[in-house]
């Protein structure tokens, strides 16, 4: 079951689905201007924003993923629980002589049993699976909401994805070549202060405060928004 994906990539996820659309999304965000990563985003009319980065700072996903480890660790505990009980019951089958009335009984249960134990373990990972799904396609379309609403009030008229991350984050090594291949396969090769990452954070009602340091930078004056005023958010400028 520990093979599943999980979002650290790695994790994602069952309440959200039920989860209304945050009511902040809808409400207007600070000016573009209101972070330095995203100053110049309002004036070029275009921005870039990290999902990635989005999606590991987001309680509404990241608190999912954790109940949902939680649930695959307890299934998966009880499912290795099953499978050793049918090990011992092999054990003890291999005890009697092949042929014998014994045998065959406990052949034949043996093989009953893991017949339903593979049917039991197959159906716990694809409803994990599908719940892990459901998790990611809601919270994705949150940010993308916050996105739209932030983009439409800024008047910024494309929004690309992008990631800030540096892949070659030991300069003085060898570089990696899968890292090395990510780094030239992004889209995206330069941009000057049009991430709007953190605004968009803001947007999903998130304190952007005391978020992990962004390689973009997540300035240090963010702060928390407060209640909407006159339809939209009053931040630290």
């Amino acid at each position: 079951m520990k093979k599943l994906l999980i979002s650290a990539a790695v994790v994602g996820l069952v309440s959200s689905a039920a989860a209304p659309v945050l009511a902040q999304s809808a409400a207007a965000a600070p000016g573009a201007a209101g972070f330095s990563a995203g100053a110049s985003a309002s004036q070029y009319h275009i921005a870039v924003v990290d999902i990635s980065f989005i999606f590991k700072n987001y309680p509404a996903f990241t608190s999912q993923i954790e109940k949902l480890k939680g649930e695959m660790e307890a299934a998966d505990g009880s499912l290795r629980a099953e499978r050793d009980r049918l090990v011992q019951m092999e054990e003890e089958r291999n005890t009697k002589k092949p042929g014998s009335p014994e045998f065959k009984q406990l052949d034949e249960s043996l093989a009953r049993l893991k017949a339903e134990f593979s049917i039991k373990q197959g159906t716990v990972r694809r409803d994990f699976l599908e719940k892990e799904a459901t998790v990611y396609y809601t919270c994705y379309n949150q940010v993308s909401a916050a996105v739209k609403a932030y983009a439409d009030k800024n008047n910024i008229g494309m929004v690309l994805r992008f990631t800030g991350d540096d892949e070659i984050a030991d300069k003085s090594a060898a570089p990696d070549r899968e890292a090395v291949m990510r780094m030239i396969m992004q889209p995206i090769i330069h941009q000057n202060r049009i991430d709007i990452t953190p605004d968009v954070l803001m947007t999903l009602g998130v304190d952007v405060r005391n978020l992990p340091p962004k390689p973009t930078g997540v300035p240090a004056t963010a702060t928390k928004p407060v209640a909407p005023v006159q339809g939209g958010f009053q931040g630290q400028r």
